[in-house]
């Protein structure tokens, strides 16, 4: 069976396991040091699941000490600790290790502070996405960042994956709502970075936290932007007779200096997957079904409606339907993010990809990709935040099938590089993690990732953090400088997919 390459466990390290869950067990609450094998299966995987790994224990500390602790006593003894939040991760990046410690974060589930004066939220990192929204939009206020597993996914994974969401082509990445962060190294040391203040001087550590995937340090404490609702909010679904025109559409809102609040395209596909499972009121009839949100004063909304309306017809638009009243808009969004859901209810396995190309390459992007379709065998839907060019093509397949995941993974792998190759990024939202890791020398040269490495070396100097996620050449520190050592160079076993 196919498998991806990890770092080769330690022996010594699997072998000593009863000693180091012992002395865990004296460092944190007992019961919160996990060994048995069936407490350990559900961390076995996160939302990639075509990879399984079982840790070699997991702990779930409670405080930003604890944490410390934990870290200190691996870094001393060179075991491995892999950060875990909701586990909503779609690139592997909270595969575990076999011979690595995965630290839960989830008892971290705490508003510690509602700040509204400086438009703040100080929130533990396991505390979900959804729920920052929850506890401030009684006074009128939202996080915008919105990811479609935002009723699950955990703040602190969305630092480390800077996740995004349909809302994020006006209001930004979580790096764009991100103030400040409370983080523990791999050496135990306890940092404070930003605070409610909207910059600091030094270096712009907190950007570099922002997307590291665990790599750096673990996260115990955010504290997150909220901005006032706005005075209206509407929806318009647009239907198109191809998904090409849909993508030109997009590119002429844009060129028009119009920037909605979201702006997100699905294919006939999905759209029929979804209003079945939804029933949004969306057209069955159409190519590509576009949802344009504008927000703001209500007269402005009303005028950048008609633009958008207008841009529709001049490509071609055969459906359009405007929101009427809150609910109505809220119906149209439910249907979007239950896009992966719905399509997981028609096909027995299917894999979310996500790149980002330049929004001008939509149409040649989108045509390409049929073409890869038609070479791998295997159908697809797409779902994608066609504002900002972050596709989410979900390639659909049976495991059971001989050599259909191998096809899915060579499609998924067909449609980065063709990101990459006209312009684009290897992702947009979900990370590296193992998925794409062995795809970086596709956008990056060996220079390039000879630096991108060092950073992580400033951090964890034992390569203990994460370790085997986004890098596919390994570099370590050396007392007195860096020394590489290429793929090939240390031993790589096999984990198996499922």
């Amino acid at each position: 069976m196919p498998a991806i390459k990890m770092p080769a466990p330690s022996k010594e390290i699997i072998d000593n396991k009863q000693k180091i869950v012992s002395d865990l067990k004296q460092l944190i609450n007992r019961h919160h040091v996990l060994d048995d094998d069936t407490e350990l299966r559900p961390y076995e995987t996160d939302a990639l699941t075509a990879y399984r790994q079982m840790p070699l224990c997991v702990v779930l500390p409670e405080t930003t000490q604890e944490v410390s602790r934990i870290l200190k006593y691996c870094h001393q003894h060179d075991i491995k600790v892999v950060p875990r939040g909701a586990g909503t991760s779609l690139s592997g990046g909270a595969l575990p290790l076999a011979d690595g410690i995965l630290m839960s974060m989830m008892k971290f589930n705490r508003i510690l502070d509602v700040d509204l004066e400086n438009r703040a939220v100080v929130a533990q990192p396991g505390v979900t996405n959804l729920a920052i929204t929850r506890a401030v939009e009684g006074e009128g206020f939202y996080f915008a960042p919105d990811p479609s597993s935002q009723i699950a996914c955990s703040v602190g994974g969305n630092v480390a994956e800077n996740s995004g969401g349909v809302h994020s082509l006006k209001y930004g990445l979580t790096t764009n709502n991100l103030l400040g962060l409370e983080m523990v190294l791999m050496n135990g040391d306890i940092i404070q970075l930003g605070g409610k203040h909207l910059d600091s001087d030094a270096y712009d550590l907190l950007a570099l936290l922002t997307g590291s995937e665990g790599l750096l340090a673990v996260i115990t404490q955010t504290t997150l932007k909220v901005i006032p609702k706005p005075e209206t909010a509407r929806a318009a679904l647009l239907g198109f007779s191809s998904i090409e025109a849909a993508g030109q559409c997009v590119a002429d809102i844009i060129a028009a200096g119009i920037i909605p609040g979201g702006m997100e395209i699905m294919d006939q596909f999905a759209t029929r997957a979804t209003e079945n499972f939804v029933h949004a009121g969306y057209p069955l009839d159409v190519a590509a079904l576009m949802i344009v949100e504008l927000d703001g004063p209500e007269d402005e909304v009303d005028g950048l409606l008609k633009e958008v309306a207008h841009h529709g017809q001049e490509n071609g638009s055969t459906f359009l339907k405007v929101s009427q009243t809150e609910a109505e808009r809220q119906l149209f969004w439910a249907g979007r993010k239950a896009a992966f859901p719905a399509v997981g209810q028609i096909a027995p396995d299917y894999i979310c990809m996500d790149g980002t190309i330049p929004r001008k390459e939509l149409p040649n992007v989108l045509n390409a990709m049929q073409g890869l379709s038609e070479k791998h065998g295997l159908q697809y839907a797409n779902v994608f935040h066609a504002g900002d060019g972050n596709l989410h093509p979900m390639i659909l397949y049976d495991a059971n099938a001989e050599g259909q995941l191998e096809a899915a993974e060579a499609f998924g792998a067909d449609i980065l590089r063709l990101c990459v190759k006209v312009g684009g990024v290897l992702t947009g939202e979900h990370g590296v993690g193992i998925e794409k890791r062995d795809l970086m020398p596709e956008m990056f040269t060996e220079i390039d990732l000879a630096h991108q490495q060092r950073v992580k070396c400033a951090f964890d100097g034992k390569q203990l953090l994460n370790p085997g996620k986004m890098f596919p050449v390994l570099h370590r520190c050396a007392e007195l400088g860096m020394m590489k050592i290429h793929q090939g160079q240390i031993p790589f076993p096999d984990i198996p997919r499922f």
